[in-house]
């Protein structure tokens, strides 16, 4: 008597076919994921710093106790400008807090305050009505900032160490950490930092 497998390896059996709609649906999936995965790479890389705002040298644009995002990546393809609010560790000092100040010079202009009054190139400065600056510092003499220097003050000039102050002074370039890009705290003042 012969014996007959019933199972096993049976090439003429029609194969199932996958639902064409399922196949679309995972690529879709997967498109996503990736797409999520580059967003959340892209913000880590370029804004993945995260830093608090010590003291109110920098009101009314940045407030004490305020948190922003950082964009790290822009000073990689491009220079500060005059106006741009950046971070940076005094001195690269790792154990200070972050700094968050305003470039006024950029290489190559002459800052000085005279009679408590800001001017880069000869020109003023300051075009709002601001408190005229009881602390001239180093920027009672003008200062010719340098190659790959820049000259940093607060928003609220008479309450800030800035590049007026020997222990902060001009920064170099690699002492930047990147631009202050979006406050995040506190909810009510959520946005986009005002750069001149």
């Amino acid at each position: 008597m012969m014996l007959f497998r019933t199972s096993g390896l049976n090439f003429r059996r029609k194969r199932r076919k996958m639902k064409l709609s399922t196949a679309k649906s995972a690529a879709a999936w997967a498109v996503e994921i990736l797409i999520v995965l580059l967003v959340a790479f892209v913000l880590v890389y370029c804004a993945g710093m995260r830093v608090t705002m010590v003291g109110n040298s920098m009101e009314s644009t940045v407030s004490d106790g305020s948190q922003i995002l950082v964009n790290r990546f822009i000073y990689n393809v491009k220079s500060p400008k005059s106006g741009d609010v950046i971070v940076f560790l005094p001195n690269g000092n790792e154990k200070s807090h972050y700094y968050v100040k305003r470039v006024i010079g950029v290489p190559g202009d002459k800052v000085q305050i005279k009679s408590g009054l800001l001017y880069v190139n000869g020109e003023l400065y300051d075009t709002e009505d601001t408190d005229t600056i009881k602390n001239a510092g180093v920027a009672e003499e003008e200062i010719t900032v340098g190659e790959d220097e820049y000259f940093v003050l607060g928003d609220n000039r008479n309450h800030s160490s800035d590049s007026r102050d020997p222990s902060v002074g001009i920064l170099h370039r690699d002492e930047l950490i990147g631009r202050a890009w979006i406050r995040i705290w506190p909810l009510d003042s959520i946005g986009v930092i005002p750069h001149e």
